[in-house]
């Protein structure tokens, strides 16, 4: 839309009158922004609990409590076969792992994950090399554990 302006001396400037456009939209960036900087913030502080994909029916037990997160993690499955953090390991050297992890780490405590067909004396000697490392709590996880 064109308007025309008269001057002092007589002469007309033309010029164009802009209409201001409103811009009801709301911007998505920031929006966006904090979506991602939320999510890598819960990621970041969120613990995940390290779990054996090892397939394992736990023993039950009447009296069984609930163990430490921080504990340190032994499984032992039922083809007599040792993990510890996430690694199958040979019996002999178990109580080195142990040793270590206790000496860095902030917990003596020690679960021992087994499966129920698992033989006593299989248990007991995971359990003494764990003692021997030592760990001060030795615990053998149930059911109502997992």
């Amino acid at each position: 839309m064109k308007r025309a302006l008269k001057t002092e001396r007589g002469q007309t400037m033309k010029f164009k009158v802009r209409k201001e456009e409103l811009n009801d939209q709301v911007d998505m960036s920031p929006l966006i922004d904090m979506v991602f900087i939320l999510l890598i913030f819960f990621m970041v502080t969120t613990t995940f609990v390290k779990d054996m994909q090892v397939d394992l029916n736990r023993p039950g037990a009447s009296t069984a409590e609930m163990s430490s997160d921080k504990s340190i993690r032994v499984t032992l499955d039922g083809t007599k076969k040792i993990y510890f953090d996430g690694q199958e390991v040979e019996l002999w050297a178990l109580q080195g792992l142990v040793r270590n992890a206790i000496d860095t780490g902030s917990s003596k405590d020690v679960l021992v994950i087994t499966d129920s067909s698992v033989t006593a004396q299989n248990l007991i000697d995971v359990v003494d090399q764990v003692r021997l490392a030592g760990a001060q709590n030795v615990g053998v996880a149930t059911e109502s554990e997992g």
